[in-house]
């Protein structure tokens, strides 16, 4: 400490010399997202502005200053809250500048395209003056955001205070980053260039809130995600990146150019498979943006919707018999599968059933007229989930047609038309062709449901009225598994939409009602 004081204040600083070791050794030990301890007072008699040291503990930079101009003060950086964390936006300052904080106290929440997480103190202080408004631009691990005092009466020395005075961490070139860039975990999506119109929030008080990664996509894509109407999926209403991606206009639609229009319903060419990573005893194999994004959105379902599962057993020997009915009335190039009529019994039991067809809003439960399925198809980097739009109103042969189409193109690798990417109601998967007895399956915001169906097989089960030894016979049975949302569906809701799935089977005439 001494070697930033001058020669009439090192006497008095000696007897503070075991304590100020004392407090920089327990720096040392602070966990990451902490803020520093601060410089003790009796340092301020260095003549000059100078910073005393630059340091990076548990992720956070940080700078402590000796100043006859400014009390002394600590400039803290953007904190690095994960291992993979380069940058970050401040969702929202928790504390403002004047305002007192003690160890465990949240100072703002810092939002990635992952996650939102509190910015924690370590040490008691005082917030001094905020360097980074809260907002959707990105600020770089380091770029100052903050500076603390000990003592409140410190607070008016830094009313005019800017970022300029103190010499920024090395290798940060500036407090704000005011362009949004592509986290690189979440896609690898290229940042836009510098003369793209930026998307900027309202600056009203009721702005809204959303992911570094949306406000990305919604530059690149041309939106003002303050001048649309976009419902969030994410935590608190928040607007993610697959909300802004799945966004539809329904006004500026129909003012697009009509080359537009028929660009965006273009077949879509297959992009090249990216070349495998060799190293030493692996393989690294590069994933495509769409199974990237697919990963994130059910990363973020599975943390953010309350799941719970029902599993009922199903027999399907009438649907059966009523399949080889139809298919004897039909030509061989449009035999209908057993998958068909499932899903055509999956749109009967949310008639039966509309409390399940509905979305959790934040603040409201959301119920949809149409029966919109999302059907899961292929696999791997081939893996999709078309929409097959108004299923409760429409034939089986209309839903096996257009199954049979997306099952085509999604073998020949031309995806064309809105339905690949679009969100239903609710999403089916059979994983029978596979063996599979039963799934789970996780749940694709914002529905409140997934159905999961398994192996049909033959079972040897009780014989209805059997008498002596002919007690027994085989049926074939499935195994479905409903996904819920409990915010939406409760266990009485969900139990009633698989008794009505079994009858809907069980009974197949019900069918045509």
């Amino acid at each position: 400490i001494g070697r930033f004081c001058t020669n009439s204040t090192l006497l008095s600083l000696h007897k503070h010399a075991t304590m100020a070791t004392a407090r920089l050794f327990s720096i040392t030990a602070r966990q990451n997202g902490g803020l520093i301890s601060r410089i003790s007072s009796c340092a301020r008699g260095a003549g000059v502005a100078q910073p005393q040291s630059s340091a990076l503990f548990g992720g956070i930079s940080m700078q402590r200053w000796l100043s006859t101009t400014y009390p002394a003060h600590e400039v803290v950086g953007m904190p690095s809250l994960s291992p993979t964390m380069e940058a970050g936006t401040i969702a929202s300052w928790n504390l403002g500048e004047g305002d007192s904080f003690a160890a465990g106290d949240s100072i703002c929440e810092i939002e990635t395209d992952k996650a939102t997480m509190s910015f924690e103190a370590q040490d008691d202080g005082v917030i001094a003056k905020i360097l980074a408004s809260a907002g959707p631009d990105e600020i770089s691990c380091g770029v100052p955001i903050v500076i603390t005092v000990e003592e409140a009466d410190d607070v008016d020395a830094f009313k005019d205070y800017v970022a300029e005075a103190s010499a920024a961490p090395e290798a940060s070139p500036a407090p704000v980053v005011s362009e949004a860039v592509a986290a690189p975990a979440a896609a690898p999506v290229a940042a836009a260039p510098a003369a793209a119109p930026a998307a900027t929030p309202a600056p009203s008080g009721g702005r809204m809130f959303a992911s570094p990664l949306a406000w990305t996509i919604a530059k690149e894509k041309g939106l003002n995600l303050a001048a649309i109407a976009i419902v969030g999926t994410g935590p608190d209403g928040r607007i993610i990146a697959d909300d802004v991606k799945e966004y539809i206009p329904m006004a500026a639609t129909a003012a697009e150019p009509a080359a537009t229009a028929a660009a965006a319903a273009a077949p879509v060419a297959p992009t090249p498979a990216a070349v495998p990573i060799v190293g030493d005893n692996y393989t690294d194999y590069p994933l495509n943006e769409a199974s990237i994004a697919t990963a994130n959105l059910l990363s973020h379902s599975k943390q953010t919707i309350p799941h719970y599962y029902l599993t009922v057993d199903i027999t399907l020997d009438s649907l059966i018999g009523l399949r080889s009915t139809l298919n004897s009335t039909l030509g061989e190039d449009s035999q209908l599968a057993l998958n068909d009529l499932l899903i055509k019994a999956a749109a009967c039991a949310m008639k039966a059933c509309p409390a399940a067809n509905a979305s959790w809003m934040g603040d409201s439960v959301r119920m949809y007229d149409n029966i919109d399925i999302n059907v899961v198809m292929g696999n791997g980097d081939n893996l999709y989930s078309p929409l097959v739009q108004n299923v409760g109103s429409r034939g089986v042969k209309s839903i096996s047609e257009e199954l049979s189409s997306n099952l085509e193109s999604i073998e020949e690798g031309t995806i064309a038309g809105e339905n690949f990417a679009a969100v239903g109601t609710v999403t089916f998967m059979n994983l029978g062709m596979y063996g599979v007895k039963s799934c789970a399956p996780i749940i694709r915001a914002p529905q409140a449901v997934a159905l999961a169906l398994g192996a049909a097989e033959n079972r040897v089960v009780p014989k209805e009225g059997g008498e002596g030894d002919d007690i027994y016979e085989t049926k074939v049975l499935l195994t479905a598994t409903l996904s819920c949302d409990h915010r939406v569906v409760d266990g009485a809701v969900g139990a009633q939409f698989l008794s009505a799935f079994k009858a809907a089977i069980e009974t197949p005439e019900t069918l045509l009602l």
